[in-house]
């Protein structure tokens, strides 16, 4: 049965046009698209005044984890900058921590903000929680050197996009449960959330190509999966598991309204609602999955990505006029 699917936003749909699509990937496939070139990130960083440091950081089992850490030149040490901590997209099983980083460095630019980027092993090489694990301990490890990086340690706020916006949201529970680390916000950008797959908006992005299928979704899940049954999945490595989001920090969710993620996402704010906490979400209509980070020249682009830098205003600077 097919599936009507809401309308393209038209500058997108011309966009997108141009863009060879997939309907699923395959083991084969990802080899081939892990050997394309990483994003580099040092155009992003020959106009800006900033200073890069590349740390490793032991994962819980002695893997060492590459953070890339930014910082602006001129952070006043008596007050400390805010903190993005930052996970990239690429559905679990590709990118790298330079992946979509020209949306946290704009934070950098805005407001002065000390962006890390953690480089978290990808399925199927790792499995289960060792993705949200690795983040977990870059984020702790961020915290500890807070006073020695200029950061505020009251305001660190993770982020990510996609799959990242997933580890975002179970590093964000993993802190909730173990008390530590303080998270000010969690920024989850069309974030994938649940591996069950079961959505109307999951069968609606289904039978075609696209940027991110419902086919392409059920690969990056079994990878990440292994060979766990879905009694075994914490709610750590898929959050709309969880059954309490009650005690999470202020939250940003957006996704577009033509994208798998569209309803995991919406609920997962419903939810934070429901358990008395504070979210603030958007569906960008006609947005397609990821359609800001691919065409951010677009003007629902610019506006999706301006609306969050306006939150982060009113989080970080909420005396001052956004």
């Amino acid at each position: 049965m097919t599936t009507a699917r809401p309308a393209l936003d038209p500058e997108l749909r011309e966009l997108l046009a141009d863009m060879p699509l997939m309907s699923q990937l395959s083991p084969d496939v990802l080899a081939q698209l892990r050997r394309l070139p990483s994003t580099p990130v040092e155009p992003l960083l020959a106009h800006r005044q900033v200073d890069r440091r590349e740390v490793t950081v032991p994962a819980k089992d002695g893997v060492p984890i590459p953070l890339s850490v930014f910082s602006p030149v001129n952070i006043d040490p008596t007050t400390g900058a805010p903190c993005v901590y930052w996970m990239h997209g690429g559905g679990m099983v590709m990118g790298d921590r330079f992946s979509q980083i020209d949306i946290p460095l704009e934070w950098l630019d805005e407001f002065g903000a000390v962006v890390v980027s953690v480089d978290y092993r990808l399925a199927p090489e790792a499995t289960g929680t060792a993705l949200v694990d690795d983040c977990y301990q870059g984020l702790l490890w961020v915290a500890e050197h807070a006073a020695e990086l200029g950061i505020d340690p009251a305001r660190i706020i993770v982020a990510g996009a996609s799959a990242g916006g997933g580890l975002a949201a179970g590093v964000t529970l993993l802190a909730r449960d173990l008390g530590a680390p303080a998270i000010a916000a969690q920024m989850l950008i069309c974030p994938m959330l649940d591996h069950r797959n079961v959505s109307t908006s999951s069968r609606q992005y289904a039978d075609g190509p696209g940027v991110w299928t419902r086919e392409m979704n059920e690969f990056g899940w079994r990878a990440v999966l292994g060979d766990l049954t879905d009694d075994e999945v914490p709610a750590y490595v898929s959050p709309a598991l969880a059954g309490d989001l009650s005690g999470l920090p202020t939250t940003y969710i957006d996704t577009g309204s033509a994208e798998v993620f569209r309803d995991e996402d919406t609920d997962y704010a419903t939810r934070i609602w429901a358990a008395g906490g504070q979210a603030e979400l958007h569906v960008w209509a006609g947005g397609f999955h990821g359609f800001d980070a691919l065409y951010p020249q677009a003007r629902i682009s610019a506006t999706a990505r301006r609306t969050r830098t306006e939150w982060l205003a009113r989080l970080l600077l909420p005396d001052s006029a956004t």
